[in-house]
């Protein structure tokens, strides 16, 4: 055989080895991300890790150090094949960029020791006891930086050649994602337990479903007032929960599609007395493939308002009682300052502003008592008169006598009476007048400066009167309560009301066997309605 055949079989023998070896390499590195990569609890991650690193390098000892940015520090995790501990009972705590861990994180690079002898400095002196003689320390990485150091040891010197440090830098970065992972998870799981102890001890029920309406979570709160077993409930569509048919079904009604707004705030009554204020919100996931959002599930808020209710009761019944009470007083003072202010011949300036001021505060208690009776009224039937009334001959009154309220405030006003609405229609004009007349009062206070429409359509078998600001709008947790008696939204108190306009306008659509309504969002104005069957019996 020739000498050139002779090197060419001896190079196809060093490449042949060259292979086995990186084969022999990858399948190691394989091994040990198959190992870890299954595992998310943290601890049992680092340990697992150890073990598969020391058995496919052939190192007699390993460890695991994480940064602690909090502390600046570099701590030892997880320990295999030590002769004491470092990780419990004497913990290796490092100042970062301080001892031989300080070297791999200031280079970013293997450090490799062949043949301690003891006599080193070492960050800690007490690691002399582990007599180790070889050690080669590598970075670890994940997501872009150093997130801590991946150790072998052996009592022997010059026991880690180049194949072993080539595979111990694959093996430190297979490790560090798996760290991070088992971090992630480890928050994760923090967050959730964090959050499931804020919605079990909060007194507001919660629900959450998916977008298939399928109950995923019902907190203990809601599960009390809905006298229902979180776990009988989980997993099952909200049409199929064994919860009150009342609550159910004004539920589904609002995570229908074509649910609107005012749909999705209301009160319910349940069996037995409690009453529910309810709050329905979509929980909407941007979509990273589409760009577009979409919507995800539900979460429903129920709030026991029994107490408020019972509240309002009785703080109604006094005002009603103090009304009754106050209204012969309140003439009498009434005549009595017209009778003086007849009897003053020469008036000065200061004589005129004190009687009208008298004159206006007066007039402002008599409409507020004014305003209490009238409900009472409705709500009793006394009074209430149904007869056959030209409704488009009452819209074009209400907008006339509107006109220069409307002009005052300087808004744009526009009436829409739809051709298809019938020209008699079964009301009480008076209060019928008077609630769209609250409505279109309302519009000059709210919405000055914009523009209002009066709406009148027919839909279905009801008619709809509907009063449309571009006003600043109402927040969504505040609808719900709009038609309460005295109840006012928090940022409009400034403007002068009894807080009975609206619980007048409720007073009259449901007298008419409908519903006041409204749709709004904030910085878009508003939509105020009325609607009732067209069939009055």
């Amino acid at each position: 055989m020739s000498t050139e055949q002779t090197n060419l079989v001896n190079q196809n023998i060093q490449l042949h080895q060259e292979i086995q070896r990186r084969v022999e390499q990858i399948s190691a590195i394989n091994r040990v991300a198959a190992t870890i990569g299954n595992a998310l609890d943290l601890s049992v991650t680092l340990d697992t890790a150890l073990e598969a690193v020391t058995s496919v390098v052939g190192a007699e000892a390993a460890g695991i150090s994480l940064i602690d940015e909090e502390a600046n520090e570099v701590v030892l995790r997880a320990q295999l094949g030590w002769l004491n501990d470092f990780v419990v009972d004497n913990p290796m705590r490092i100042p970062l960029g301080k001892g031989m861990s300080g070297q791999v994180i200031n280079n970013d690079a293997v450090v490799i020791h062949h043949a301690l002898t003891g006599e080193e400095d070492y960050a800690v002196p007490s690691f002399r006891k582990e007599t180790f003689r070889s050690i080669a320390m590598a970075p670890m990485h994940a997501r872009g930086k150093i997130i801590g150091i991946l150790s072998i040891m052996s009592h022997h010197a010059n026991q880690f050649d180049d194949a072993v440090i080539t595979v111990l830098k694959s093996i430190a970065d297979t490790v560090g994602v798996a760290i991070e992972n088992a971090r992630l998870y480890e928050q994760h799981v923090e967050q959730e337990n964090r959050l499931n102890a804020i919605l079990h001890s909060t007194a507001d029920g919660i629900i959450a479903t998916d977008q298939h309406s399928r109950i995923s979570l019902v907190n203990q709160a809601a599960a009390s007032m809905l006298e229902v077993e979180p776990e009988d409930v989980m997993g099952i569509p909200l049409r199929e929960a064994d919860i009150q048919i009342k609550v159910r079904d004004k539920l589904l009604l609002a995570l229908s599609s074509s649910s609107k707004d005012s749909d999705k705030s209301f009160h319910v009554s349940l069996e037995g007395g409690p009453e529910l204020s309810v709050l329905v919100s979509p929980v909407q996931v941007y979509s990273q493939v589409t760009g577009e959002s979409s919507r995800d599930g539900w979460v429903i808020v129920l709030q026991d308002i029994t107490h408020i209710r019972k509240a309002e009761i009785a703080r109604v019944q006094f005002i009603q009682a103090a009304a009754h009470d106050m209204k012969n007083p309140l003439g009498v003072t009434q005549k009595s300052i017209q009778m003086l202010d007849s009897m003053i011949d020469n008036k000065d300036e200061t004589i005129v502003e004190v009687l009208g001021m008298a004159k206006t505060g007066v007039d402002r208690v008599q409409r507020l008592i004014d305003d209490l009776l009238n409900i009472e009224k409705i709500e009793s039937g006394y009074g209430f008169a149904l007869d056959d009334i030209d409704v488009r001959e009452m819209c074009y009154e209400l907008s006339a006598e509107i006109q220069p309220l409307m002009s005052e405030a300087n808004i744009q006003y526009d009436m829409a009476l739809d051709d298809s609405v019938p020209r008699s229609v079964r009301l009480d004009r008076e209060w019928m007048q008077r609630a769209i007349h609250n409505y279109l009062e309302n519009a000059t206070k709210y919405a000055p400066h914009k523009t209002v429409k009066f709406a009148i359509f027919p839909k279905g078998e009801n008619l709809h009167f509907e009063v449309t600001d571009t006003g600043d709008g109402i927040p969504l947790r505040a609808q719900s309560r709009l038609f309460d008696r005295f109840y006012r939204v928090y940022n409009r108190r400034h403007v002068r009301g009894s807080g009975l306009g609206l619980a007048i306008v409720k007073s009259v659509a449901e007298a008419h066997h409908g519903r006041a309504y409204v749709h709004s969002h904030e910085g878009q104005g508003s939509t105020f309605g009325i609607m009732f069957p067209l069939s009055q019996d």
